[in-house]
């Protein structure tokens, strides 16, 4: 498994923690809360974490082609409903330490 992450800078962290898990609900498993949530899509699954200032992303699958369509999924969605905040989603690869 490889893993990636992205914290997002917001104060509508959880608003589009919510927005995303609602909106992939109807495409893959999805459990959500207003600060945490989980996607699993057939390619891989998103951690979200939501507090007063970050969405926080993290990002597991099992090949980095799938890791990359993950990324690129979850960034073009949030881009779309955080467009007035012009969001910068930067992956960074996640080292457990």
């Amino acid at each position: 498994m490889i893993t990636s992450t992205a914290n997002v800078t917001t104060e509508r962290a959880s608003t589009y923690l919510q927005q995303l898990s609602k909106h992939f609900g109807h495409k893959a498993e999805v459990r959500f809360d207003p600060q945490s949530g989980q996607i699993k899509f057939p390619f891989g699954q998103c951690e979200l974490k939501a507090n007063d200032t970050t969405l926080a992303l993290i990002i597991t699958a099992q090949s980095q082609a799938n890791l990359t369509k993950a990324e690129r999924v979850i960034a073009s969605h949030l881009e779309r409903f955080a467009f007035r905040e012009n969001p910068e989603i930067t992956w960074r690869p996640f080292a457990d330490t």
